[in-house]
């Protein structure tokens, strides 16, 4: 099967009680963030209420909104804790790896854990099995929008495991097959060095332009 014809079939989801009750979770928090309610139930939902986010705001507030809103999740003490007791060893990261193939699959699809090649801050390199490789992303599918997947997603979700965790995380999506690959371990490089930051809106976008996504750069 090729990307393309990947990226244009839409994956079908049958939620169980415990994905609709992070759902149900996520949307409520985010409907406290931004003071709004949707009337889309399940995921529709979920995603109606990152759009909201996303109205009236530029790229640092909608992304600063979002973490905000991951931060609401974890009591703070949680956070203080684990960052700092814990380094972001190989097998702390390979945990981590694991966990999240298991508790974010509601949210991002199917998803399995692979060897990457890590850069260290000294420029060292090493190999773990800390990628966690998304098949086909539910929500950039359901979004199709680069911007929302950069500023909702990636970004928030990078500073969210590096500064509030103490475990960077590096996340990589593939605009053309929905696939993504979020390798902990790895410190996220700045986001003017990636393709993400160039990469043209999505065909289906109501306002797509062929220069690169202007959500990612506002």
């Amino acid at each position: 099967m090729n990307s393309n014809l990947q990226a244009t079939e839409k994956t079908i989801y049958h939620d169980n009680a415990i994905d609709r009750a992070f759902i149900w979770l996520f949307a409520k928090k985010m409907a406290n963030a931004v003071g709004q309610k949707t009337n889309l139930p399940g995921y529709d939902g979920f995603v109606d209420l990152s759009q909201r986010i996303m109205r009236g705001r530029n790229a640092p507030e909608q992304q600063a909104l979002v973490t905000v809103v991951l931060r609401s999740l974890v009591p703070w003490v949680i956070l203080w804790l684990i960052r700092t007791l814990i380094t972001p060893t190989r097998l702390v990261c390979e945990l981590n790896a694991w966990f999240a193939t298991k508790l974010f699959t509601w949210l991002v699809g199917p998803c399995e854990v692979r060897e990457a090649e890590i850069t260290n801050p000294d420029g060292t390199t090493q190999l773990q099995r800390s990628n966690v490789h998304i098949v086909k992303c539910r929500y950039l599918e359901q979004s199709e929008c680069v911007g929302m997947c950069v500023n909702m997603c990636k970004l928030p979700t990078q500073a969210f495991f590096t500064e509030d965790f103490g475990i960077p995380v590096t996340l990589t999506p593939n605009f053309e097959d929905y696939s993504c690959d979020m390798v902990f371990g790895q410190i996220p490089p700045d986001l003017t060095t990636e393709d993400a930051y160039q990469h043209p809106c999505l065909s289906a976008c109501e306002t797509a332009t062929l220069s690169a996504c202007p959500k990612v750069r506002s």
